[in-house]
């Protein structure tokens, strides 16, 4: 018996209910490591694909392009071709098809989809990455470096400055810019960024991401606002580059403009749109000409052929190139950012491999190694701790002859940390210097000395301190009494006898 159009909605519908509630699940777990985290992300966002692809069979069974389901909805009620209506022939129908089908599958059973979709919470994805990645936890731009310090707008540097300097695209030329071989470099490094991404964040909507940076790039780029691409309007002429601009003023005759060279000739040729060939003489000719005379006002002979073609579409096919690699500039610069505490990382990881000799760098790959196949191992043993007995430095319960040597089994309490517990007579001692102790001193505005030491009820501390001040009363300094003058005679005085015989004028 073949599944109906609506049993098929029904169970769509009941398969995106059982991965809602998965998802939720498995988001409730905490991840132990990185590790578990990877692949409980990874989980996420493959139920989160089961659940958009059921979704959208769905929508594909709503619109009913080809009426299937509305007519099916029709011969639930008996309703015929013809328009009559037999609600019992439809019912005897439908229920002979049931007989029939069980008749000939006896064996037939109900199938528990809920174990189906319970062994999504067991699997471990398999998850690709190069032992420079460490699992997620660097970057491996090494080809990129390699291609970027090989190439005409790069420059030669180290690893880990080039990891600095990489999201700087603005320091580079324009000119360099627009070349196939800068595109193709920026392509390549938006493509590994991405593929990064997918791999330690598979739940960051990327597209979503991009779609933003799309919207305020075009408004950007439209207001001239976009970095590094302000001044540089097609509007204004071809772009020149340093080596290709010759102030003519510094010129007054031809001969004069030929000592520059050929070469240098043709460049500025090149960035005016003028024609290169010639001798070195017709050349310099040729720029000559643009010292007195607007390009616009020059004859169309003096010009190449394909400065001639696209001067009246104003260099459009210029201008969206710039606009594209402008734009995946931008896509870099966002997802740097998302990526900016793993490119800190990677730094930090470079510059302390660059301290260590060989022999270090081979331990501590193999400890890393070790590292990672004992965590699996230490997560499923279980502790036997009986006596419930704390835990030492080795995450493993302490010695009971430990336990009780330090008295570990007596609880102190103390009034003024909030009643908190503290068990054996060391840990109590050494509360009095903690921060609980000293911030429940401070709300009682009593001084945290070593005369309250030992001394755990609010009352006691209060009364202790009430003394002290009444103490502190008596032998205090009184400047009245106490504070010493001497007259011009050498006779000494206190500061209250001192001003009397001042204002009697005696003194």
């Amino acid at each position: 018996m073949s599944s109906t159009l609506l049993e098929v909605t029904r169970s769509a519908h009941e398969d995106v209910e059982r991965l809602e509630r998965l998802i939720v699940r498995e988001l409730q777990r905490e991840p132990a490591n990185n590790r578990d985290r990877l692949f409980q992300s990874h989980r996420v966002r493959h139920m989160i694909e089961l659940v958009t692809n059921t979704t959208d069979k769905l929508i594909e069974i709503y619109e009913d392009k080809d009426s299937a389901r509305k007519d099916e909805v029709a011969a639930l009620g008996g309703q015929t071709a013809s328009g009559t209506t037999n609600l019992f022939s439809a019912f005897y129908d439908r229920l002979k098809e049931i007989r029939e089908y069980h008749r000939r599958h006896p064996a037939a059973r109900v199938v528990d989809a809920t174990e189906e979709y319970e062994e999504l919470l067991k699997e471990e994805p398999h998850i690709e990455f190069t032992g420079e990645e460490a699992f997620g936890r660097y970057l491996d731009m090494h080809e990129l470096f390699n291609e970027y310090i090989n190439s005409k707008f790069g420059e030669p540097m180290e690893y880990s400055a080039f990891l600095d300097s990489f999201t700087q695209t603005q320091k580079i030329p324009v000119h360099l810019k627009l070349t196939r071989q800068y595109r193709e470099y920026l392509e390549h490094v938006l493509e590994y960024l991405i593929s990064f991404v997918d791999r330690t964040q598979p739940l960051q909507d990327l597209d979503r991401l991009f779609a933003k940076v799309e919207t305020e790039f075009e408004q950007q780029w439209a207001d001239g606002k976009v970095l590094g691409w302000e001044s540089n309007s097609l509007e204004n002429g071809p772009i020149q580059s340093q080596e290709a601009v010759i102030d003519l003023d510094y010129y007054s005759t031809v001969e004069e403009l030929m000592e520059v060279g050929p070469e240098k000739l043709k460049e500025a040729l090149a960035a005016r749109g003028l024609k290169t060939g010639g001798t070195l003489k017709q050349r310099a000719e040729r720029l000559f000409l643009t010292k007195d005379t607007p390009l616009e006002q020059l004859d169309r002979k003096h010009f190449a052929k394909s400065t001639r073609k696209t001067e009246q579409n104003g260099s459009a096919e210029q201008m969206n190139s710039k606009k594209e690699v402008a734009l995946m500039e931008a896509k870099l610069q966002r997802i740097c950012e998302l990526l900016k505490e793993v490119i800190d990382q990677t730094k930090e990881n470079i510059e302390k491999k660059q301290a260590l000799t060989y022999e270090e760098m081979e331990a501590e790959r193999e400890e890393e190694v070790i590292q990672a196949d004992s965590e699996s191992d230490d997560e499923e043993q279980q502790i036997y701790n009986p006596l419930k007995l704390p835990m030492g430095w080795d995450g493993k319960p302490i010695p009971y002859w430990l336990y009780k040597l330090h008295g570990l089994g007596q609880e102190f309490k103390c009034e003024i940390c909030g009643n908190h517990s503290y068990w054996g007579r060391r840990a109590f001692e050494r509360h009095f210097k903690e921060w609980r102790h000293q911030h429940g001193m401070r709300c009682l505005n009593i001084p945290n000395t070593k005369n309250f030491n030992e001394i755990t009820s609010i009352q006691e501390a209060k009364e202790l301190w009430e003394k002290i001040q009444e103490r502190q009363g008596v032998n205090k300094w009184r400047p009245d009494l106490e504070e010493e003058y001497e007259d011009r005679e050498g006779n000494i005085y206190n500061k209250k006898t001192f001003t009397d015989l001042q204002r009697q004028g005696l003194i």
